[in-house]
């Protein structure tokens, strides 16, 4: 029964992670007297692309395929398709992932240090944190019932 709660939790981060990916991260504006403009994953990265493209393909590797491969993985290997020898490297890619977390968390912090821009947080930003956390705990969770049963998720 809890395996099946793992599996469905899975898939519905396929669901969650691309809503995530359009939900506005934050609202930032240079001075408090203009209109705050919302900043997504997305919008983001399409900014990336017109100024820095090594910067944008690594933030679209760890923000957009680190952890959809990571899910479809480890769906994969819950729906016995892929074998459970990958689950080390779907670790290793949830790790990745959390990488972007950070990243945006520390530029919030130094942009509200500066005092000149504003920058308020969204709901995006939290429903794209707790599917990175949310996608970490079941991968952990998931090795740990596979250890627990020899082998099998």
């Amino acid at each position: 029964m809890f395996d099946q709660f793992l599996r469905y939790a899975n898939l519905s981060l396929l669901i969650l992670y691309p809503i995530s990916w359009f939900a506005p991260l934050m609202r930032a504006g240079l001075l408090p007297l203009f209109g705050l403009s919302e900043i997504s994953v997305i919008s983001g990265l399409q900014s990336l692309w017109g100024s820095d493209v090594v910067l944008a393909l690594l933030v679209t590797v760890f923000a957009l395929f680190a952890p959809y491969l990571k899910t479809i993985g480890l769906a994969m290997v819950q729906f016995r398709v892929a074998s459970p020898r990958i689950v080390p490297a779907l670790g290793i890619l949830g790790k990745l992932a959390m990488a972007d977390v950070f990243l945006i968390a520390m530029y919030i912090t130094l942009v509200k240090g500066i005092g000149i821009g504003k920058i308020e947080t969204a709901w995006g930003l939290y429903l794209f944190t707790a599917c990175i956390l949310a996608s970490l705990a079941i991968g952990v969770l998931a090795g740990k019932r596979r250890t627990a049963s020899g082998g099998s998720i």
